[in-house]
């Protein structure tokens, strides 16, 4: 399984942007697919995921009410729109996949590269 993250820049405070993961895989509604950060000096966290039907999405506090992830399984692509978006989301995104778990904060199988997201104030 391959994925191309995609959609990162730089933005103002309160801006938006939208991340895109194209998957190469045939069975890409049997993953859950999420996004994960890594700001300089800090660790990689969670950030949000959606499970293969679109029914579950899980989101780390701090992103709650600002990001939403979705999908089109046609598509073979998730996504992760971000809106009023805060100098402290600046990191590089990374978006992976789970054939094993319905949420990756259980586990991830595939990770994509990552694009840079940066916010200034």
């Amino acid at each position: 399984v391959q994925l191309q993250a995609s959609g990162g820049g730089e933005v103002q405070a309160g801006g938006s942007l939208r991340l895109s993961c194209a998957a190469s895989v045939r069975t890409f509604s049997s993953y859950s697919m999420g996004w994960f950060r890594q700001a300089p000096g800090k660790e990689r966290e969670f950030v949000a995921d959606i499970s293969w039907s679109g029914r579950t999405r899980n989101y780390a506090d701090s992103v709650k009410g600002r990001f939403s992830a979705s999908r089109d399984n046609a598509k073979n692509t998730a996504y992760l729109q971000m809106d009023s978006l805060k100098p402290e989301d600046t990191a590089v995104y990374y978006c992976a996949a789970t054939s094993r778990y319905l949420t990756l904060v259980a586990g991830v199988d595939f990770w994509g590269q990552g694009t840079q997201v940066t916010v200034s104030s």
